[in-house]
């Protein structure tokens, strides 16, 4: 459920009203900015790069943090991660602020940005690309597009490719390559006591596996080396139906497309959408290809949709032409994910009686509310010789929403799917109250191992997210 926001200059008593927050820090601030060599800054509210590095695309997910920075280097992540770490003080790491979940990337004392981490190097002889934390997937795409490669990123523009990366990341290419950290050879992570370490399977193995769906449990990710493939023109667009009348054929077409489509080129993502009280059916459509085989695709593009995007086009276009952050930039928002093995009929008709049932709140013409399906193959977490992180078994799909979950759960249960109550939740979509066992599960051991040689002073538990935990420590006082 998203609800507009009130915009910057009507916030401003409450900026004064979070003085003596922003005071509690302000001698951690300076003692960074002090230590942190140019270009590398530290910005304070009123400053308007304070606001563009820290302010996300939902607000909900904002906190007004005492400070904000911005390093340009390692060396300045390193020393600013030195500091908060000895005085105990609370950070965050943030990269394109796409995160939904309030203090995940947010908080009420030192704020670090990954925004200046936007290099892009192509190695045209082993078409690998390594690139900065802070890169927006759209950059890294139009990088890409001249050599004809691409790697597996978002599917709409806006996200911050190293949150995106560190939590799974779900893309067009997931039935052919697998998650986006599955094509990652080496992570260059800045260590909570600074050091700066190139981080592959070879050079540490329980580490690479652990950043693989660990999160920012480890220190902060600065630089990604994937490998790429070869990227052609491709098919796709946006098909929506206002009609109810055709919602049951779209939505049958929808379960027959998650139960028969064996063709790894082919994606979707369905949405059961409410905006200001008027009910459509969205669907996402792609192929990696030209045209599509006769047949996947028919059904949809013969429903009588109300408009129809859909066409040939480059890769960098189609997503280009996904501007749904933008779109809804300045709404409050949420997204809840729950794993389900299989859209059936059935499932899917109980997916859009939620989206449609005249609750109240969905009512009130203020509020836009989703209900996404987004089907893939079960053979995408095959793409990885080494384990990861997440998911910490192999029962697991993606969807999104919330106080539906327990009917939505309930019924695949009923549909003989028992293990979803305790299937992993993908992190990129956990709410902030997630059970710890619901993200790493029986992982957790292992990652709770690397976690005490990594940072046994648990100074990245000063940061919001999943904590892994790890043995109280005493700090300085600055």
């Amino acid at each position: 459920m998203l609800m507009r926001y009130a915009p910057r200059a009507a916030i401003s008593s409450a900026l004064i009203q979070q003085v003596a927050g922003v005071a509690g820090y302000g001698h951690i601030c300076a003692q960074i900015k002090a230590s942190v060599t140019a270009p590398s800054a530290v910005y304070y509210p009123g400053d308007e790069n304070f606001y563009n590095l820290s302010e996300h695309w939902a607000p909900s997910s904002n906190e007004m943090p005492a400070c904000v920075v911005q390093p340009h280097n390692t060396g300045d992540v390193g020393k600013t991660l030195r500091i908060v770490g000895k005085s105990g003080t609370p950070f965050s790491v943030m990269s394109g602020g796409h995160a939904t979940t309030p203090f995940l990337s947010s908080t009420t004392g030192v704020h670090i940005s990954t925004a200046a981490f936007t290099s892009i190097e192509y190695d045209e002889a082993t078409k690998r690309v390594t690139f900065g934390a802070g890169l927006k997937v759209e950059d890294l795409y139009a990088a890409l597009h001249p050599h004809g490669v691409n790697v597996p990123g978002a599917r709409v523009t806006g996200i911050g490719m190293g949150g995106f990366i560190l939590g799974g990341g779900y893309s067009w290419h997931t039935n052919q390559v697998g998650l986006a950290f599955d094509s990652v050879e080496a992570f260059e992570l800045v260590k909570p006591s600074g050091e700066v370490a190139d981080v592959t399977h070879q050079s540490d193995p329980e580490l690479f596996f652990a950043l693989k769906g660990g999160g920012n449990n480890f220190g902060i990710v600065t630089r990604f080396k994937m490998r790429t493939f070869p990227q052609g023109l491709v098919w796709g667009g946006l098909i929506t139906f206002a009609d109810p009348n055709v919602f049951p054929t779209v939505t049958a077409a929808v379960a027959e497309f998650a139960a028969r489509t064996t063709d790894p080129k082919a994606g979707l993502m369905s949405s059961a959408t409410v905006v200001q009280g008027k009910h459509t059916i969205e669907l996402f459509v792609f192929y990696d290809g030209p045209e599509p085989p006769a047949g996947i695709f028919d059904k949809f593009m013969n429903a009588g949709p109300t408009s129809n995007t859909v066409t040939q086009q480059n890769f960098l276009t189609l997503t280009n032409s996904f501007k749904l952050t933008e779109e809804l930039a300045g709404m409050r928002a949420h997204i809840l994910g729950v794993s389900v093995p299989a859209y059936s009929l059935n499932f899917l008709e109980v997916v859009n009686e939620e989206a449609f049932n005249e609750n109240p709140e969905l009512v009130n013409k203020s509020h836009t509310f989703m209900l996404l399906s987004e089907p893939f193959l079960p053979s995408i977490l095959s793409h990885n010789k080494h384990k990861t992180a997440y998911p910490f078994t192999k029962d697991v799909a993606v969807w999104d929403s919330e106080k539906i979950r327990d009917k939505l759960e309930a019924t695949l249960v009923d549909e003989g799917h028992t293990g979803v109550p305790t299937s992993p939740l993908y992190p990129n979509y956990a709410l902030w109250d997630a059970p710890l066992d619901r993200i790493y599960g029986n992982n957790l051991p292992r990652l709770q191992a690397v976690k005490q040689r990594v940072d046994p002073e648990d100074v990245m538990g000063l940061a919001g997210g999943f904590k892994i935990p790890s043995a109280s420590v005493v700090r300085d006082e600055l």
